[in-house]
C-alpha cells in the first residue's frame, strides 16, 4: 500500500471517530463542516511533520469560527492544546507576555514560573517541554509579525505532529513568518447563506410566506459574509414586509462597506441601547458581565434589558465565563461612530479609551462638555499624570464615567507617586475608579454630586474631602490599600452609603462620628488599619449593618461600643486586635450575631457570663456558666468560639494559651 493511501485511510478513520463530535459541536455552525472538509487534510495532516497554516481573509468571514471549530473537533487528538484569542488587541494593550504565559499554562499546566516580559517569555517557551509535545495551537486575529515571532518563533519549539493555526486579515504577516499553507475562506455559498440568514430572521431554515424574494435580496446584499447575515437577520426578525422593503431601500445607499452594513442594526436601536453598545464596544469587551452591568447601571442605564436587546440583535454575546464578547468588526464600527460624530476632534469625542488620546486632549486643553466617559484599562510606561494639567475640569461637565485601571503612576524607582494636587469631580460624574491615584484629595464643593460609586484603591489620598460632600446617590466607597489616608470624611452628606472598604489603610487614625448615622450601611471593612485606636459609637440608626470587620487592627483595645439594638449585625470580626474584654452590654445589643471572630486576641482576659450565641455555621443555643466539671465536649464549643481558620480548616488554639491561668473566668 502506498504512503498516500495509508495517510488517506488514517484520515478517514480519524474523521469517522470525530463525526459524532463534529455534529454535536457544529450543529449551529452553518457551512462550517464543508470548510473543515476542504481544509483538512489539504492544509494540515496527521503525519510527523509540524504543520503551520494560516486562515486569512477580511473581517466577518468567519475565520475565528472556523478555527474554533477545528480546535474543538481535533484538540483531543493532541497531547496539549491552547486557543489564544484576540492576539491583536491584547498585544496592542501591552499584554503579549500574558499570551506567552497562557500558552505555557494551558499546554503544560499552571506550574510555570510567571513571565514578566516578552523576551523572558520567548526563553521560557524555547526551554519548555513544548518541544516534546504534539500540540494544537490557535492564534486568533494576528496582525504583526512580532506576535508570531514571540509566540511560535520556530517549528523546533514544538513536538512532531503539532498543528499551529493562525487567523489574520493580513496575508503579508503570514508570508513574512514563512507560513506557506494559507486557506482563504470564500464566504458562504447561496444555500448556506440563506439558511444562516433565515435561522436568525425567521428562527427556521426557510423564509416565511411573502418574504422569499425579500430574503433573497438581503442574502445577495450580504455577499456571503456570516457576520453580516447574522446581524441583518437579527435586525429584521419580527418586522413587517413594509419594514423589510424600507430597509432594502436604505441598503441602496450603502456601497457594501462591512461597517456600514453592520451599522444598519445599530441605527435601529433605541438611544439608550446605542449608548450601552458604544460603552461596551469601546471599553468592556472581555469584561465580566455582572461587573459591567453594575457600572452601566451606576451611569443611569437600564443595563440588563439593554444587554438583552444587544444579544437579541447579535451585536453582543456572553461567553462561557459570563464575560462580554463582541466581534472585532462590531467594536471597530462602534469606535468609528464615536470618531465620526466628533468630526475628528478628540476633545469632542464622547468616549476616550486610549492613553495617547487622553494625553493629547489634556496637554492641548481640548476638553469639552461632549466627553461622557474616560476608560483606560492598561499600563503605559512613560505616562505620568503629574506631567499633564488638571485631569478633570469643569469643561467636562457631562462626564459620567471615569475608570483608570492598571495605569500605575510610578517614579523612576518604581514607587507610586504622591501628588499634592486635588482631583476635581464634575457634578455629573457617577462612577469614578482610579487605581493608584497619586492625588491628595478630592476637591471640595458645595454643589450636589451624582456619584454612585467611588473606587480609589491603592491611592495616595490623605483625606477624601473637606467639609461635607453632598451626594444622595453614593452607595460604595472603596479606598483599600490607601496607605496615606489619615482620616475619613464627614459622611452626613452621603446618607445612602451601603459599603465602605478601608482595608489596610495603615495610616488611618480617625473615623468621623457621622458614620454612626448611616442607616443604609451594610458592610464596613477596617481590616488591618494598624494605626486606628478607637471607633465611634455604633448607634441603632445603623439598622442595615451586617458585617463589621476589624481584624488586624492591632491598636484597638476596646470592644466596639453599641448604643441601642443593632438588629442586622450578624458577623463581627475582632481577630488579631488588642481587646481585653468582651463587654456584656455590647453583646446584648447584637441579637442577630451569628459569627464572632476572636482568634489571636492575646490580650483577651474576660468573656461575658451567660451569653447566648450562635457561632460559625450552626446555632449553639447553650448557656455556658463556668464549671471545672464541664466535659471536653462542652469546651469544644468555646474553642469554636475562639478558633480560627487556616487553609479552610479549623485549628484550635489551646484554651490556657488564650486565657491566663490566674484570671477566673465566668462563661
Amino acid at each position: 500500500m502506498h504512503e498516500s493511501e495509508i495517510i488517506q485511510d488514517l484520515v478517514k478513520g480519524i474523521m469517522e471517530k470525530l463525526s459524532s463530535k463534529s455534529s454535536s459541536i457544529n450543529k449551529n455552525l452553518i457551512g462550517i463542516n464543508s470548510m473543515v472538509a476542504e481544509l483538512i487534510p489539504s492544509y494540515v495532516g496527521f503525519g510527523n511533520n509540524i504543520y503551520m497554516m494560516g486562515i486569512c481573509g477580511m473581517g466577518g468571514l468567519g475565520k475565528t469560527t472556523l478555527a474554533d471549530a477545528i480546535y474543538n473537533m481535533y484538540s483531543d487528538h493532541f497531547e496539549g492544546s491552547s486557543f489564544i484569542a484576540n492576539v491583536r488587541e491584547r498585544s496592542e494593550n501591552g499584554k503579549l507576555h500574558e499570551l506567552q504565559q497562557q500558552l505555557l499554562d494551558e499546554i503544560l499546566g499552571g506550574s510555570n514560573r510567571k513571565i514578566y516580559n516578552v523576551q523572558g517569555g520567548v526563553n521560557k517557551i524555547k526551554r519548555s517541554g513544548l518541544r516534546h509535545k504534539k500540540v494544537l495551537l490557535v492564534l486568533d486575529d494576528v496582525n504583526h509579525k512580532d506576535q508570531l515571532e514571540n509566540l511560535v518563533g520556530e517549528h523546533a519549539w514544538f513536538g512532531l505532529g503539532s498543528w499551529i493555526i493562525v487567523t489574520t486579515r493580513d496575508e503579508h504577516v503570514l508570508v513574512q513568518h514563512g507560513v506557506l499553507k494559507i486557506y482563504k475562506p470564500n464566504g458562504l455559498d447561496d444555500d448556506d447563506a440563506s439558511t444562516l440568514f433565515c435561522s436568525k430572521a425567521f428562527k427556521k431554515k426557510q423564509p416565511e410566506e411573502g418574504y422569499m424574494q425579500l430574503s433573497q435580496k438581503v442574502v445577495e446584499y450580504a455577499s456571503g459574509l456570516p457576520l453580516a447575515l447574522v446581524t441583518l437577520g437579527s435586525f429584521l426578525v419580527g418586522r413587517t414586509v413594509e419594514e423589510w422593503q424600507s430597509a432594502l431601500d436604505s441598503f441602496k445607499n450603502i456601497k457594501g462597506n462591512i461597517h456600514d452594513i453592520l451599522k444598519i442594526s445599530y441605527d435601529g436601536l433605541e438611544e439608550m441601547w446605542k449608548e450601552i453598545f458604544l460603552d461596551i464596544a469601546c471599553f468592556f469587551r472581555g469584561k465580566e458581565k455582572d461587573v459591567v452591568i453594575e457600572i452601566l447601571e451606576n451611569c443611569g442605564f437600564d443595563a440588563r434589558i439593554g444587554v438583552s436587546v444587544l444579544e437579541e440583535r447579535s451585536l453582543l454575546t456572553v461567553d462561557d465565563d459570563e464575560c462580554f464578547e463582541m466581534h472585532d468588526l462590531l467594536s471597530e464600527m462602534g469606535q468609528k461612530i464615536i470618531r465620526f460624530e466628533s468630526g475628528g476632534n478628540l476633545g469632542k469625542q464622547s468616549r476616550l479609551w486610549l492613553v495617547k488620546d487622553l494625553r493629547h486632549v489634556l496637554e492641548n486643553d481640548m476638553a469639552t462638555e461632549a466627553i461622557q466617559a474616560i476608560v483606560l484599562q492598561f499600563e503605559e510606561i512613560g505616562f505620568k499624570f503629574e506631567d499633564v494639567p488638571e485631569l478633570l475640569s469643569s469643561k467636562m461637565s457631562n462626564l459620567r464615567l471615569m475608570i483608570i485601571g492598571e495605569v500605575h503612576n510610578l517614579d523612576d524607582q518604581g514607587a507610586v507617586l504622591n501628588n499634592q494636587r486635588q482631583l476635581f469631580v464634575p457634578n455629573q460624574l457617577r462612577h469614578l475608579r482610579w487605581d493608584y491615584c497619586p492625588l491628595k484629595c478630592l476637591s471640595s464643593s458645595s454643589q450636589r454630586k451624582e456619584l454612585v460609586q467611588l473606587d480609589l484603591k491603592y491611592s495616595r489620598i490623605e483625606y477624601l474631602w473637606e467639609g461635607v460632600m453632598r451626594s444622595d446617590n453614593l452607595k460604595f466607597i472603596d479606598l483599600h490599600d490607601s496607605k496615606n489616608l489619615i482620616r475619613t470624611p464627614d459622611f452626613s452628606g452621603v446618607p445612602m452609603l451601603e459599603g465602605l472598604d478601608l482595608f489596610r489603610c495603615v495610616s488611618l487614625e480617625e473615623i468621623h462620628p457621622s458614620i454612626g448615622q448611616l442607616s443604609k450601611l451594610r458592610y464596613l471593612n477596617l481590616e488591618r488599619c494598624e494605626s486606628l485606636t478607637d471607633l465611634p459609637c455604633m448607634s441603632a440608626v445603623m439598622q442595615s449593618l451586617r458585617y463589621l470587620k476589624l481584624c488586624g487592627c492591632s491598636k484597638i483595645s476596646s470592644f466596639p461600643k453599641f448604643t441601642g439594638i443593632m438588629k442586622s449585625l450578624s458577623r463581627l470580626n475582632l481577630a488579631m486586635t488588642a481587646i481585653k474584654k468582651v463587654e456584656p452590654s455590647s453583646i446584648e445589643c447584637l441579637p442577630a450575631l451569628t459569627v464572632l471572630y476572636l482568634s489571636y486576641c492575646t490580650n483577651l482576659k474576660w468573656l461575658p457570663a451567660r451569653v447566648k450565641l450562635s457561632i460559625w455555621s450552626q446555632p449553639l443555643s447553650q448557656w455556658l456558666p463556668y464549671d471545672e466539671r464541664h466535659s471536653p465536649k462542652e469546651f469544644t464549643i468555646l474553642f469554636h468560639f475562639l478558633g480560627y481558620r487556616y487553609r479552610d480548616s479549623f485549628v484550635v488554639k489551646p484554651f490556657m494559651e488564650l486565657l491566663p491561668k490566674e484570671k477566673r473566668m465566668d462563661l
